[in-house]
């Protein structure tokens, strides 16, 4: 049997889930995590970053990925980092928004908005406006 991923979203994935677990053989590994950010989350958060990038004073120089990868420090996500194949330095590999709980991700935007507020950050779609 190769790897799965159930959503558990009602009582047929809960007994199907049960099922594979019983079936399973030794060493297999379970693993049960709180679900990801939603795609509505993810829609919210790129304006967002646009906003910001367009009218905070030096963020301008930076992609809004870049942007992005800064909050995410902020917030204090695991990062880790890789040394260089010629090793004249290091590189942070690690951190995607993707892999965010959706309450990870609402702190994120919630950070956005106290960053936004603090710098008079006019939101451009109406998204941004709306709590996530």
């Amino acid at each position: 049997m190769a790897g799965l991923t159930i959503k558990l979203v009602g009582a047929k994935q809960r007994i199907h889930a049960l099922r594979l677990v019983n079936e399973a053989e030794d060493d297999w590994i379970i693993e049960i995590k709180p679900p990801t950010r939603t795609l509505d989350q993810n829609a919210k958060l790129h304006p967002m970053l646009e906003d910001i990038r367009r009218q905070v004073e030096g963020m301008d120089a930076f992609t809004r990925d870049d942007i992005k990868l800064r909050f995410l420090n902020a917030l204090g996500t695991e990062m880790r980092y890789l040394p260089e194949l010629d090793g004249a330095g290091m590189f942070p590999v690690g951190l995607r928004s993707s892999t965010l709980t959706k309450a990870q991700f609402s702190l994120l935007i919630e950070m956005l908005y106290k960053y936004g507020a603090e710098h008079d950050v006019r939101w451009s779609d109406p998204k941004g406006r709306k709590s996530a």
